[in-house]
């Protein structure tokens, strides 16, 4: 995601998202099965597949070249997929062990944010009721406290837009809200 994103939309985005992109998860084709190998000594064009193309295809190279710099810090890291994710495991790994934590210190100038274009090809296709949902959240954010509340896009997914999470109204919206996206009434509050 962009830095303007800001982590401080997760607390709301994670909630949303969770709630009505369940439905678009699952089985797909065997597209999603593809895996973009590291081959030490190969470049894009002997490992890109047929359909790779323009960013996606440069994100994956360097996804390639992220996972082969953490190996060469001696981590076990898998190889990308053919969108580029890395599966990595437990993240609570990554944030206690020595050297998982010298590997991403040492290859963090390799890693690259996902390119706005590939995310959004990724994001699951929402159904007219969840579409709705998103809708009804984002009026409900803007009437009740949050006016800086995202709107949807065509699809139905959230504007990347910077939003003030951490204000009262923010956590007053939240708060109101909770119902629209699913989340019981007696849900504990966030702290922190």
């Amino acid at each position: 995601m962009r830095a303007g994103f800001g982590g401080r939309v997760w607390g709301v985005g994670v909630v949303a998202l969770v709630a009505v992109g369940v439905g678009g998860c699952g089985g797909g084709g065997d597209a999603d099965r593809e895996v973009a190998s590291v081959r030490e000594g190969q470049g894009r064009r002997g490992a890109s597949s047929p359909g790779a193309s323009g960013e996606l295809a440069d994100y994956v190279e360097a996804q390639r070249t992220w996972v082969r710099c953490l190996r060469g810090a001696g981590v076990d890291a898998p190889d990308p997929d053919a969108k580029g994710r890395v599966d990595l495991g437990d993240p609570s790994r990554w944030k206690r062990d020595p050297k998982a934590l010298a590997a991403q210190e040492k290859c963090a100038d390799l890693s690259v944010p996902v390119p706005d274009s590939v995310e959004k090809a990724q994001q699951p296709e929402l159904s007219k009721a969840e579409i709705a949902r998103n809708e009804e959240y984002a009026r409900c954010m803007q009437d009740n406290g949050a006016p800086d509340f995202p709107d949807t896009d065509a699809s139905g997914h959230f504007q990347d837009v910077v939003w003030d999470s951490a204000s009262a109204g923010a956590k007053r919206a939240t708060r109101a809200c909770a119902s629209v996206i699913g989340v019981p009434d007696d849900a504990p509050t966030p702290k922190g």
